[in-house]
């Protein structure tokens, strides 16, 4: 079954093993999720976070709540 949710943004953490996808869910609402990758494994990227079942209104509170759970997130938009 293909993915229902679109990504609103993808941020990847320096070296691209890391990354942070906020997305829009069918229902409206927004979610976020942390994931990796090991260059030498062709199978592609993975969720590490186990944070897509929270929900949010919009990508704003969304993009707050990653900040505060993935640590290095903060260091790649600038802390504010």
């Amino acid at each position: 079954m293909a993915h229902v949710n679109k990504v609103l943004r993808s941020i990847d953490r320096p070296g691209a093993d890391r990354c942070v996808d906020v997305f829009l869910r069918p229902d409206g609402t927004v979610g976020f999720e942390e994931f990796r990758r090991d260059v030498e494994d062709a199978r592609g990227w993975f969720p590490i976070g186990g944070h897509s079942d929270r929900v949010f209104a919009d990508e704003a509170e969304a993009i707050v709540a990653a900040r505060l759970a993935v640590a290095w997130l903060g260091s790649v938009l600038g802390e504010a």
